[in-house]
């Protein structure tokens, strides 16, 4: 994985994208919160970010832009919600990272197929596959 500066703009991606519906559940924090372990950063940094953004990092390869939007994805449906808002948030920030737009509908489409929406990494990871051949 990238720089602390790389996973601190995730993380930072990621809780915007949290309060798109102007509501941070303990659900998403508790997530958020295990994402931020798991990149190595502390608690305390993680907390600061709810009130300080940090500067946005453009994620350089393809696989590293897929996982972040493999995570935005977990993020919207870890509270078992999804509106229109979030789902129109999440395809806008797949494009803007240079994501196939066939491939990011069809990972919107194919996720209600699966317990919780969670689309598996393997299934996901051929999607994404399928657009880049």
């Amino acid at each position: 994985m990238g720089t602390y500066q790389e996973k601190l703009s995730i993380l930072t991606e990621m809780i915007a994208f949290a309060r798109v519906d102007h509501a941070l559940k303990d659900s998403e924090y508790q997530f958020l919160l295990g994402v931020a372990t798991n990149l190595g950063v502390d608690k305390d940094t993680f907390d600061g970010l709810l009130n300080e953004k940090s500067s946005k990092v453009i994620l350089k390869s393809q696989g590293e832009r897929i996982v972040q939007f493999h995570r935005l994805l977990l993020l919207m449906n870890i509270d078992q919600e999804q509106h229109k808002k979030e789902i129109r948030t999440l395809h806008n920030i797949g494009l803007a990272m240079g994501l196939p737009p066939s491939a990011i509908s069809q990972v919107l489409e194919v996720m209600h197929k699966y317990p919780d929406k969670v689309v598996p990494v393997d299934v996901l990871i051929n999607i994404f596959k399928a657009h880049y051949n």
